[in-house]
């Protein structure tokens, strides 16, 4: 290279980094000794989504912002100061609103001496073309005046040119999109990429979560290297994820306009350093950070426990858990303990009644507060108190919705080396699993605390000598649903006697998709097809639904399908309708496929599909809204000879992608053919004559229940039984538990709060009746369930909260008529709903000033009892069976 094209090389790449590329804007700055001043104004506006509802908070505040160059290094770097000034704030008083519902004359909110002294003064930030490099300022401020000034700094964060960035303001750390065209620059922030501190918690399934959907666009306009006005327009959309139509609005404008010529100012510091000229400032000023800052409102009219157990004896806590009052109360005291000390949570413990201690127990462990779990640990004595109470607080732990270390090492410490009632072993077992997964769902898989849980699962596995306690530690591993733990469940799955190959197959269909790999398949694929052995048929027809329900391969199905022509009649039927289900169900993962698969006639024939089994599988919507799909599925497998065999019954939440098993109870029965002097097929072993049901609510397997086992168990139990049902869950528990903080761009602050209780009493009954050869089965499910929802905003100079709250009290009756005397057997399946209340109760409440209103609005209603048709074959049976008894 000669040297006249060697030197024009050199001066076409300093080119390229001095001159802007085509459509960028010089970099920006301010001249020295100028005081620029800028007119900023924000309107913020909070309202509910759902109609009726009261109108909701809006504010205006206006101000003069004035910012002036102290300092600037030969790179580029300036310490600007920026000070707030002549500060008016609005609001629209509840008293002065038309009759028409529209807003009445702007009220003004005069601030204290307190946060007007502090509001002026000033900020300083290191800025360089645009880019504010660092914040400066008294950390001993007030959080909310400092929230405010990080929200005017904000503002002066862009670039001159196109591109994406990762950028810190007021809302965190955020990745930005910026557009340049002419004078004008246009900013696109992503909330949802936001890295901020951690402010909340939420619940570990997201169907219990809210759903957030936040909008923010900046306008700049840019003339002669400098700023000349921002508009900045955001809104967020936040509602419970069940339920958007309680949701909450919050649009927010903020507008930097520059107020022409600028003034003269005072000169520039002097200084080698930008900690030089930052000396020679008024006052002390530490480096903070750009990000909000989580403010904690002080609630005055809150619950206070030390106050309840003054009145305790005149405030006793109705117990029906059934009721939605007592939701609500349980959700009361749920705030109570979680701002009280440990000696008043201990107190209570100790001074609530027989019939609310358990009340008393569910609400602590909800609570989950150190004071809360710390009494708790005080009061429970595994060795002395009763079975009940135990089962209560285990149960109670492995429904948490999102558990601490804290509350699982409790839960560890309190089943360590004690000679427990198997029951409460049991219990505690499953409900260690639960508390596993939840953890590693918060990515806390590496606590201590987990790995002791971990630990425990794996050790009573290997030492466990009776079958029962192999199934127990074999569902645990279900609830942890840990992939580490997949190979352990195969082994069991593969080589294990029957009930011990059932739970382990039973445990593996609780993982996600994502976990069920290649490696599974193929087990599940020997299982099925019984390559190395045989197997159970119920096992066998799990494992295919584990092939069929997780992104199953054209190969599979095909499989199934053919191997379907030599299994038993009602295994085939069985396993038909459960393809067939999959075609008609939108949601199913293996819809396609089995679509494609089903055009091939040399499949979908006669000579397939033809199987006249007794044996069903039905699915089917309950409710279905712009939020839920609420399913409804039932399973009935029975022998060849007409007796039931096991019975799934299974309600689905699902939900903005995410499927939650709210309520699958399985009863099983075996060995009643042999009782009644049936024969056994040849070639398979005589079953032991056993009842029981296993239960999974919430995505959490409770430990088994067996009704009777053997025939001198079942004729004492008939002989001895009191005619009361068999409680299979009774208690209260809390569904959603969300604390979020929205930072808004103007530096104010929204917190979202989010809770919900469940009161539920569920209860199964199996009537069997030798002599006249009927088994009955039911199952009542009894419940109520509160939401409330609520959003804070907390400014200076305003606090208003927007509520919803919501009550629903069901109850829904399963009911199983089977007849055995009559050839074939018959079998009458009844589904059916009691009449549904409700309320929806909006509040605004608002407090500015010495000034505070409260508005509220609301509506009630019933929805009707309804019978759910399942399939048009059961209501023949139905009305033979029904009219014979009457």
């Amino acid at each position: 290279m000669n040297p006249q094209a060697f030197w024009g090389y050199i001066c076409l790449l300093c080119f390229s980094f001095v001159s802007p590329a085509k459509g960028d804007l010089q970099p920006l700055s301010f001249q020295p000794e100028t005081l620029y001043q800028y007119r900023y104004s924000l309107d913020l506006q909070l309202d509910h989504v759902s109609t009726p509802s009261p109108r909701g908070a809006w504010l205006r505040a206006e101000a003069l912002v004035q910012l002036q160059r102290l300092w600037r290094d030969p790179g580029g770097e300036e310490l600007l100061q920026v000070q707030i000034r002549d500060l008016k704030t609005q609001h629209e008083p509840e008293e002065e609103r038309r009759q028409d519902g529209t807003g009445g004359a702007p009220a003004e909110i005069a601030l204290s001496q307190e946060a007007w002294a502090e509001l002026q003064q000033p900020v300083f930030i290191s800025w360089s073309g645009g880019k504010v490099k660092a914040f400066y300022g008294d950390e001993g401020e007030s959080i909310l005046i400092s929230n405010l000034k990080r929200g005017v700094v904000s503002l002066l964060q862009l670039q001159p040119h196109a591109g994406t960035a990762v950028e810190e303001d007021v809302s965190g750390s955020c990745e930005v999109t910026y557009a340049v065209s002419n004078h004008s620059i246009t900013k696109t922030k992503d909330l949802l990429s936001c890295a901020k501190p951690n402010s909340g918690f939420t619940s570990v399934n997201k169907i219990f979560g809210v759903e957030w959907q936040p909008t923010s666009k900046s306008q700049y306009m840019v003339k002669e290297n400098l700023l000349q006005s921002v508009l900045a327009e955001e809104s967020h959309t936040v509602s419970p994820a069940l339920r958007s139509t309680t949701g909450i609005k919050i649009s927010s404008r903020q507008q930097l306009q520059l107020v022409s010529p600028p003034m003269p100012g005072p000169a520039e510091v002097a200084g080698q350093s930008l900690e030089d000229a930052l000396a020679g400032t008024e006052g002390r000023h530490q480096p903070l950070g750009m990000a909000s800052l989580p403010f904690r409102r002080v609630c005055t009219h809150c619950p206070s426990l030390r106050a309840y157990l003054k009145a305790f004896d005149s405030q006793r806590v109705k117990t029906d858990t059934s009721k939605v009052a007592t939701t609500w109360q349980f959700q009361r005291f749920i705030q109570m303990l979680r701002s009280a000390k440990k000696r008043d949570v201990l107190q209570l413990l100790r001074k609530a009644p027989e019939e609310m201690l358990p009340f008393v127990v569910e609400t602590a462990v909800a609570a989950q507060s150190v004071a809360s779990l710390a009494a708790l640990s005080d009061f429970l004595d595994f060795s002395k108190e009763p079975k009940s109470l135990l089962e209560k607080f285990l149960y109670a732990a492995a429904f948490s919705p999102r558990p601490s270390g804290e509350l699982l090492r409790l839960v560890l410490d309190k089943l360590d080396g004690k000679q427990l009632a198997p029951e409460v072993q049991e219990t505690g077992i499953v409900a260690v699993g639960s508390l596993v997964g939840k953890l590693c769902w918060q990515k806390l898989c590496g606590l201590q605390e987990v790995e002791h849980g971990v630990e425990t699962i794996l050790a009573g596995l290997r030492g466990a000598k009776e079958e029962s306690e192999v199934v127990i530690y074999l569902l645990a591993l279900g609830n942890a649903a840990l992939p580490k733990t997949i190979p352990t469940l195969l082994d069991h799955a593969e080589e294990g006697p029957a009930a011990i190959t059932t739970a382990a197959v039973s445990a593996l269909r609780q993982f996600p998709a994502r976990h069920i790999s290649s490696k599974v398949k193929r087990a599940m694929r020997r299982i099925f097809h019984e390559k190395r052995k045989n197997y159970e048929k119920t096992c066998r027809l799990a494992a295919a639904e584990i092939l069929l329900d997780n992104e199953p391969s054209p190969m599979d199905v095909i499989n199934i399908l053919l191997a379907a022509k030599e299994l038993d009649t009602e295994m085939a039927t069985f396993l038909l309708l459960k393809v067939q289900n999959s075609l008609r169900a939108d949601h199913h993962p293996a819809r396609k496929i089995m679509k494609d698969i089903m055009g091939d006639p040399q499949i979908n024939n006669y000579n397939f599909f033809s199987k006249a089994g007794i044996s069903s599988s039905f699915s089917g919507p309950l409710t279905v809204t712009q939020d839920l799909l609420s399913t409804f599925g039932l399973d009935l497998l029975f022998l060849e000879g007409g007796f039931l065999r096991k019975s799934i019954s299974d309600f689905s939440l699902l939900s903005h992608g995410q499927r939650l098993h709210a309520a699958q109870v399985t009863i099983e029965a075996q060995g009643m053919e042999s009782m009644l002097g049936e024969n056994v097929l040849e070639g398979e072993e005589e079953p032991e004559l056993m009842a029981g049901m296993s239960a999974i609510f919430f995505d959490v397997q409770l430990r088994p229940i067996v009704f009777f086992r053997g025939y001198t168990d079942l004729m004492a139990k008939v002989l001895l039984s009191s005619g009361e049902p068999t409680s299979v869950v009774k208690g209260n528990l809390l569904l959603m538990d969300h604390h979020q903080v929205i930072p808004l761009q103007s530096g104010l602050q929204v917190a979202v709060k989010l809770q919900g209780g469940l009161g539920l009493d569920i209860s199964a009954d199996m009537d069997v009746s030798i002599w006249e050869q009927e088994l009955k089965t039911s199952i009542n499910t009894r419940g109520s369930l509160a939401i409330d929802f609520q959003a804070e905003l907390d400014a200076p100079f305003l606090q208003a909260t927007l509520r919803s709250q919501t009550e629903v009290e069901t109850s829904i009756h399963f009911d199983t008529i089977l007849r055995f005397s009559s050839s074939p057997v018959l079998m009458c399946l009844q589904l059916r709903e009691e009449q549904v209340p409700y309320r929806e109760i909006f509040t605004v409440s608002k407090s500015a000033g010495s000034q505070s209103s409260t508005a509220r609005k609301g509506r009630q209603g019933t929805v009707p009892g309804r019978e759910f048709a399942l399939h048009r074959a059961n209501s023949k049976v139905c009305n033979l069976l029904l009219m014979a008894e009457e």
